[in-house]
């Protein structure tokens, strides 16, 4: 039977919020800049000619980099210092943000989106392994939902991308987020630091046992069944989610007539505005029911996400702005839900030693039919296919996430939980 952890094995190590506070600007950055392209649909394809298909490859192509190394990413984490791993992606990802700015090409600018996501890819597993290293069990999802809500920030901040474009070039908005992000990444270099590891676990085998190589991680983690639904839970989760990241913006620009900015504006900031609020809440309710509740981290968001779907639908078959964004409110607010509870439920379900390679395959799951997904809408839209048609798709894909959830089981015999 699961245990429930004592006040003292639930406690935080030293400068572990100082850790969450760091890592939330951290991702702010990461989102911002993957996001900023799908907000400047006009400006972007003004400048460089292109299908729908085409731009849509572009997010498409980024996502399956970023999902098929996300497993070798995750891995480098736990067998590296996982602070200097963040600090070094940041900087790599800033760069080449920055040279989006000077793409002359279509071809320039997928080769600059692909090696986005060869950058990008290592920082997410990473960053949660190491909150879930200074944080125990009854702080840990409220910690990964603040982290989180620095995505939410982040990924509303891209919408700015299109209202810079229209005032300045397309240019300026990689510009300025690139530089953002390697000035942040210097001052990294110094402050952040990895969890000191005599204090990690409460277990002696965890501490003592060494990562042994990827394959093992992989037989350990694909020997259960509970990650095994979890990883199918969030490559459903991904193929719904990329595409409303990729097309929302096209698709409120169109279907309601707003211009660029205010379009991007609306499909990111109220979807990210109320996953912001859904990291937070999810966060405390998991966190106080997992005093008494060994399966709250994953009941939690899957009662949540019974809410996503509909939402989608809401949005795809609505005349009145209001209602469409309320739509994506909930959308956006169940997925909050979803954000901060993932890596706790790996730490209930998974191995230890292994958390980050097994966020990174999850996110390979996820990329790699986010990607498909996106691909697929802008192509499908090529054909003339309706944008609510698709729209209403992804609404049913969505109804049946939770269910996978809803079948998680912690294993009989207690996974260490540090």
């Amino acid at each position: 039977m699961t245990t429930i952890p004592t006040a003292a094995q639930s406690r935080p190590l030293p400068g572990a919020w100082l850790v969450v506070i760091l890592l939330w600007f951290v991702a702010g950055v990461n989102w911002s800049a993957r996001g900023l392209i799908v907000t400047m649909h006009d400006s972007v394809t003004a400048a460089i000619p292109m299908t729908n298909t085409q731009f849509g490859l572009l997010t498409s192509c980024f996502a399956w980099t970023y999902g098929l190394l996300s497993p070798f990413a995750g891995f480098l984490a736990d067998r590296f210092s996982r602070s200097r791993v963040i600090v070094v992606s940041l900087i790599a990802w800033s760069v080449l943000t920055w040279l989006t700015a000077y793409a002359r090409n279509f071809n320039e600018l997928l080769a600059l989106r692909i090696l986005l996501g060869i950058s990008e890819c290592t920082y997410l597993p990473a960053s949660l392994a190491l909150i879930t290293d200074y944080h125990r069990t009854t702080t840990r999802s409220v910690a990964v939902g603040l982290h989180m809500s620095g995505i939410s920030v982040g990924a509303s901040l891209s919408g700015i991308g299109g209202w810079l474009a229209e005032r300045h070039t397309w240019n300026y908005p990689f510009q300025l987020v690139g530089l953002i992000g390697v000035s942040y990444g210097l001052v990294l270099i110094f402050v952040l630091r990895d969890a000191p590891k005599e204090s990690v676990s409460s277990t002696p085998v965890a501490v003592s046992v060494p990562v042994a190589s990827f394959r093992e991680a992989l037989a350990s983690l694909f020997g259960r069944r509970a990650f095994i639904l979890l990883l199918s839970y969030y490559g459903l989760a991904g193929f719904v989610g990329w595409a409303i990241l990729g097309w929302m913006p096209t698709f409120i620009h169109e279907h309601f007539n707003l211009g660029q900015g205010a379009a991007g504006f609306s499909a990111s900031g109220y979807v990210n505005i109320a996953n912001l609020c859904g990291v937070f809440v999810g966060g405390i309710l998991a966190d106080r029911w997992s005093r008494t509740h060994p399966r709250a981290c994953i009941l939690v968001p899957a009662i949540a996400l019974c809410f996503a779907g509909p939402g989608i639908f809401l949005t795809a078959n609505t005349d009145l702005i209001y209602a469409a964004m309320f739509g994506l409110v909930a959308f956006g607010f169940a997925g909050g839900f979803s954000d901060a509870n993932m890596m706790p439920i790996l730490c209930v379900v998974g191995d230890t030693r292994y958390r980050a390679t097994a966020y990174g395959i999850l996110n390979f799951a996820g990329c790699l039919c986010g990607g498909l997904a996106i691909y697929a809408a802008g192509a499908l839209r090529d054909l003339h296919l309706s944008s609510v048609q698709i729209l209403n798709g992804g609404a049913a894909v969505m109804l049946l996430c939770p269910i996978f959830l809803f079948l998680i089981r912690p294993p009989v015999t207690p996974v260490a939980n540090p």
